[in-house]
Formats: C-alpha cells, sequence, structure tokens
C-alpha cells in the first residue's frame, strides 16, 4: 500500500493543486455575491489556511476559505455601514471562535451541546439560506440584488436555468473527482452560454495588469457593525465541528482530542479574524475538500500547504481577478438557486437528524420566533437609521434563539422522546 506521507513533492504538488480546484467554484463564488474582491479571498483562504496549519501543528489535512454563512449580514452591513466597518466586524466575529475554544478548553465539548443545541442551530441555517431566497431569485431574471433589471428577461432565463440544471446534473450523476466541482462545471456552461448571447463583458480583462497587489481593504472598528456581524459566527462555529468530525471519519483520527477541538477553533477563529485585517470574507472548513480527501485518500495536510500557496499566488494575477468580476450575474443567479436552498436544507436536515421535537412547545416556540426573525426582516432597536442602533435578520435570530433556548424551562426538551418514555397504553 502506497504511503501517501512519503509521496514525492512533486505529487504533493499535484495533490494541491487538485484540491484548491474543488474548493474554487465555492471560494470565489462568494465574495462575488458579496462585493467583495475574490483576488482578496483568495490571498485570505491561503493565508487562514497556512494560520490553522500553524495553530493545530499541521495535523488535520482541511482548507479554510469563503463561508457562506456570511452572505446575508455582509452585504446587509456594507449597505448600512460600509466596507472597513463591515471588515471591523469579521475581526471580532473570529474571536467568537476564540472564545468557543477557551469555554471547550475549560468546560469540555458538554459547554457548546448545552449553548448551541440543534434546536438553536437548526432553523439559525434555515434562515441563513432562505433569507437571500429573493436576491437568487433576482439574479436567475437579470435583475440587480435591488431588482433593477441588468439583462433582458428571456435572455438572463436562458443563462441561469441551463447554469443551474448543469450544477444539478453535475452534482448528482457527476462520479469521481467531477462530482465535487457541480459550481465550476455550471459556471462554465454559463459563461458559455452568456458569449452566445452577447451578455458577457472581458473590455476591462484587457485593460487589468497580468500582476497585481489584490485590493486590500483595513478594517474600521464600529460597534453597531461589531454586534451585528458577531451572532452569525455561532452557526459556521457548529459547521466547523461537524467538519472536524468528519474530516476525522474520513482518515480515520480523533482531532477533536488530538490536536483538540479547542485548537482547531482557535485557528478557525485566526484565520477570520486575518481575513477581516485584509479585507476578505470570513473562513471556514471545506467539506467539498473533505469530500476530495475521502475521494483521493490524501491524508497528507501537506497537500493543503500547498493549495494554499497555489491560492496566494493566484490571488496576484491581476487578469484572473477580472475574469472572475466579469462572471455575469444571472449566472451566479442560477448557482445561488441552489446554493441557498442546500443551506436551509443543511438546517432541515439538523433537525431531522437530532429527532428534534416540534410536538413540544418549547421547540416549536423557539424554530417558529427564529425563523420568523430571521427570514421577515424584524428589526430590534432603536430605529432603522444610519445612526440608530438595531439588530435584525441572521444576527437577531442568532441571538433570540440561543435567549429562549436558556431562558425556556426544559433545556434538553429538544430532544424526541424515545420508546421506554412513551406513556402506557
Amino acid at each position: 500500500m502506497r504511503d501517501e506521507f512519503n509521496d514525492p513533492l512533486w505529487r504533493q504538488v499535484l495533490s494541491g493543486a487538485q484540491m484548491l480546484f474543488v474548493a474554487f467554484g465555492a471560494l470565489v463564488l462568494m465574495p462575488l455575491i458579496t462585493g467583495l474582491d475574490p483576488n482578496v479571498a483568495l490571498f485570505t483562504a491561503g493565508l487562514g489556511t497556512l494560520l490553522f496549519q500553524i495553530v493545530t501543528g499541521r495535523q488535520v489535512p482541511v482548507f479554510l476559505a469563503s463561508s457562506f454563512a456570511f452572505i446575508t449580514p455582509i452585504i446587509l452591513a456594507k449597505g448600512q455601514f460600509g466596507l472597513a466597518e463591515t471588515m471591523g466586524g469579521v475581526v471580532a466575529a473570529g474571536f467568537v471562535y476564540t472564545f468557543l475554544g477557551l469555554a471547550v478548553k475549560i468546560k469540555g465539548t458538554g459547554f457548546i451541546d448545552r449553548l448551541l443545541p440543534p434546536v438553536v442551530i437548526g432553523p439559525v441555517i434555515i434562515s441563513i439560506g432562505l433569507a437571500m431566497a429573493p436576491i437568487a431569485a433576482n439574479m436567475a431574471m437579470g435583475k440587480a440584488g435591488d431588482g433593477s433589471v441588468l439583462l433582458p428577461y428571456s435572455t438572463a432565463m436562458w443563462i441561469s436555468m441551463p447554469t443551474l440544471l448543469t450544477t444539478l446534473i453535475v452534482a448528482v450523476f457527476g462520479r469521481g473527482i467531477f462530482r465535487l466541482v457541480p459550481i465550476i462545471s455550471g459556471i462554465l456552461v454559463g459563461f458559455a452560454l452568456s458569449i452566445y448571447f452577447g451578455a458577457l463583458d472581458l473590455s476591462h480583462v484587457a485593460d487589468a495588469p497580468w500582476l497585481a497587489v489584490p485590493a486590500f481593504t483595513a478594517p474600521a472598528f464600529n460597534w453597531q457593525a461589531i454586534l451585528f456581524i458577531v451572532p452569525v459566527a455561532l452557526a459556521p462555529a457548529i459547521e466547523h465541528i461537524g467538519g472536524v468530525i468528519a474530516v476525522g471519519s474520513v482518515t480515520g483520527k480523533n482531532y477533536l482530542k488530538k490536536p483538540g477541538l479547542h485548537r482547531t477553533l482557535f485557528g478557525d477563529g485566526l484565520a477570520t479574524s486575518a481575513a477581516g485585517l485584509f479585507g476578505g470574507p470570513p473562513n471556514t472548513t471545506y467539506a467539498e475538500v473533505t469530500g476530495a480527501v475521502m475521494l483521493t485518500k490524501a491524508y497528507n495536510p501537506k497537500i493543503m500547504t500547498w493549495a494554499a500557496i497555489f491560492a496566494i499566488t493566484l490571488a496576484f494575477i491581476g487578469k484572473f481577478g477580472a475574469i472572475l468580476q466579469s462572471i455575469p450575474v444571472p449566472v451566479m443567479g442560477g448557482i445561488l438557486c441552489l446554493l441557498f436552498g442546500s443551506i436551509a436544507a443543511v438546517g432541515m436536515n439538523t433537525l431531522i437528524r437530532h429527532s428534534v421535537d416540534l410536538s413540544e412547545a418549547r421547540n416549536l416556540v423557539i424554530v417558529s420566533v427564529t425563523l420568523v426573525f430571521g427570514i421577515g426582516g424584524v428589526l430590534i432597536g432603536t430605529g432603522d437609521g444610519p445612526d440608530d442602533f438595531g439588530l435584525k435578520g441572521i444576527a437577531l435570530c442568532a441571538i433570540v434563539a440561543i435567549a429562549l433556548n436558556l431562558i425556556l424551562p426544559g433545556n434538553d426538551g429538544w430532544k424526541k422522546k424515545s420508546a421506554d418514555d412513551a406513556p402506557d397504553i
């Protein structure tokens, strides 16, 4: 049997390039949706992965990149507070992971189970997915997020729907490595259709330099923006734990013990804070890369070092970033119709997989209020003006869900009763 830990350097480099290819579609899609620079996202993904490896002693074969959980709050925060202030919130969000890691070190993993049970995390994740559904629909129909028309409806639909269909087909029927790159497949088909319909503008690509420093943005710290962004970090923190467990089941190692969940959480938090310092999106462990690790049996963490180096290198190719930013809106809209729905489905699966009993009034109250606050746009604060303080959307529903879970009696009431607990008939 081949010992991949002793593979020659060329094989490790090739495997690293493959891992970046698998992560690439989702990595750049998130900044394109939120209006961040994709080259900065590539840089911060590579930097974040390297920082994670330093903290964890290069023991865990994971790749960190753009977290989709932050799409909604980043878009809203950019409009309300500005990009620099939003990045300040991202930096602060990284400290949430640090706090959770410290709590795990002191109290053990049970602390997180009590603070963030499935009845809390499930509806928050559902809200993250569905809150952006109208934007995905608008983009698929050739409109901007605010509803203004960018392309004729018929042209946009002839681009977005085949893009969506291609992504679906590759995700469901793809085999081997191809099953791991449905987003890239959809983008390629969307690009081709955009060229055919004359919807692709590459004029600014010719003007872009071959080598260029990414458009880094320094953070500015505004306590309102921080309170708006920080609560969202709780959901991807749980996603991180699931990702670490998943890659451990693939490699046959218990990473919760060695290097320890407190170290992986701290590494993830450090990567997120570092991303905010440069103007990039928050980072999280990528399930697509874990799938590639399982498929290729490439368990050597050094492979992720090479993937990170490739990401940082690509970040400084100016024409590459210009091509990414030229992706037409309907192409992204078609993919987002699947992506945002998939996020919501993960939340529903969280409730189902843990047998959350919605016949219990306590659970029904938590899930119901969380969904309405998260999707409906409820605002709690002093007003909605630029100088007013208010919590809304994902930030609000995350805080409300945690508060209700802690306040309402029966803290373990989310669990479905077993047959042994049922009353005698």
